[in-house]
């Protein structure tokens, strides 16, 4: 018999939420409208403002110079509506 607490025997839950650590590759895995808010933010969509799916939002947000918190509330909001 294992004696590791019930807690430490689970695997870590996916992220269900969109954070700066998580790759543009991530975010379009948790939902594929995520390409639309990025979009919305002129990026992504041509060869002079494309971004790569290892790249997180973060480093998306400080290339672009966009305000971080923004983006990824536009990008949770997707999951709560």
């Amino acid at each position: 018999m294992n004696d590791m607490p019930a807690q430490e025997q689970r695997a870590p839950e996916p992220t269900r939420q969109f954070v700066p650590e998580m790759t543009v590759g991530g975010a379009l895995a948790l939902h594929p409208a995520a390409k639309w808010v990025f979009a919305s933010y002129h990026i992504g969509g041509c060869s002079h403002c494309a971004m790569s799916d290892e790249e997180t939002l973060e480093q998306v947000a400080v290339a672009y110079d966009l305000p971080l918190e923004r983006l990824i509330r536009d990008l949770n909001s997707l999951l709560f509506s």
